[in-house]
């Protein structure tokens, strides 16, 4: 008998009918005090051998359609190796088809992040000399809010990650960058951290994540739109990481995100706020310019449109941050599918190839550093 199971740190899915193997049918459960819903990572026991056709009815509903468009879903056995199976989207509902060689297999929207994963990696990244770890406070169901500081230089960059808890990417490329900049043999990064101090917070949506939202904390509120505003009753994440922002000055922004729709990496800059001018242009410009030189998985064709003069979104961190502290802020946003630009067939983009792009970043870093101040 097959068993279909969700209720597991990150988990979701509903399962309606799972009695033939060529026809189960499941739904992707919305977040709990919002409408948002796409995110999806669930379990599979007693399908070894057994050709599944597994259909998400309500996917017609998901809150961006255009993501269903050339997806491919990811499955793995052990949690670690992350492959893509085939997929179609009908119109109507997602099908993954797929015949296990396991008994038992997880099929998720992209590789998931865990709490319990990241836990453990914030405990071990603690241990390094490099960084000095201080809590910020904690989310509205209890968790700790991790921030961690590097370096002694004069300009400061802020590195944040997972607003939105179903990126997973974020916490993916957040390894990579960590891992770089706490490498004592790295002679970019320790040259980087004498002309600049990090302020970094890895994840900062982890109630969404452990209950397998797409896009809100425990109350139902989109981080990414709480900027302005943000209070310590419905957004306690931003509140916080905002007023440690308002301690230490910001010189330097990257707010890291996935797209659903675009199939490329892309950075979105903060054009339209009010004091946008030629030395945010240029700014941006270096960095874009530079990143597309140095990276094989990045372009510039494919992004967001920008915002009419004038018109930015102040919610958002990006246009928040840029306009506040007059610095270079950006977003950047990597495929749920995979990145047409450096296409991988058997993984699509993936935990390695984020943690990869975070590296080269880093060294994007150490060419601007003194240029944002």
């Amino acid at each position: 008998m097959i068993k279909i199971s969700s209720d597991f740190d990150s988990g979701n899915i509903l399962c309606t009918n799972a009695d033939n193997p060529s026809n189960i049918e499941l739904e992707i459960k919305p977040d709990g005090k919002a409408n948002f819903f796409q995110w999806f990572f669930y379990c599979v026991e007693g399908a070894e051998g057994q050709a599944l056709k597994m259909r998400l009815t309500n996917a017609q509903g998901a809150s961006y359609l255009g993501g269903w468009k050339d997806y491919r879903a990811v499955a793995s056995y052990d949690q670690d190796d992350w492959f893509r199976v085939d997929t179609a989207f009908d119109g109507r509902e997602l099908i993954i088809t797929h015949k296990p060689e396991k008994d038992k297999i997880y099929y998720a929207y992209f590789a998931p992040y865990p709490t319990s994963r990241y836990r453990t990696y914030i405990e071990n990244i603690k241990e390094s000399p490099v960084l000095s770890h201080e809590v910020l406070g904690e989310t509205l169901d209890g968790q700790e809010i991790d921030y961690f500081k590097a370096g002694e230089g004069a300009r400061h960059f802020w590195v944040i990650a997972r607003q939105h808890p179903g990126e997973t990417m974020g916490s993916w490329w957040m390894e990579g960058f960590l891992e770089r900049l706490t490498d004592e043999g790295d002679g970019g990064a320790k040259t980087l951290l004498e002309q600049a101090t990090f302020h970094i917070v890895p994840c900062m949506n982890l109630d969404g994540a452990q209950r397998g939202h797409l896009r809100t904390n425990a109350a139902g509120k989109d981080l990414n739109r709480a900027w302005r505003n943000a209070s310590m009753e419905e957004s306690p994440e931003v509140f916080l990481t905002r007023e440690k922002m308002r301690e230490t000055g910001v010189d330097f922004f990257l707010d890291v995100h996935g797209d659903e729709a675009i199939p490329n990496n892309f950075l979105d800059n903060a054009f339209g706020i009010p004091s946008w001018d030629e030395r945010h242009e240029k700014l941006f410009s270096t960095y874009s310019s530079r990143l597309l030189d140095i990276s094989k998985d990045f372009q510039t064709k494919q992004g967001y449109p920008p915002a009419a003069p004038g018109k930015a979104n102040l919610d958002i961190a990006n246009s928040y941050v840029a306009e506040t502290w007059n610095c270079l802020s950006m977003t950047l946003e990597m495929p749920f599918k995979d990145a047409n630009v450096n296409p991988d067939p058997v993984h699509g983009w993936s935990p390695e190839r984020c943690r990869n792009f975070a590296r080269e970043h880093l060294t994007v870093m150490t060419e601007i550093v003194d240029m944002v101040r």
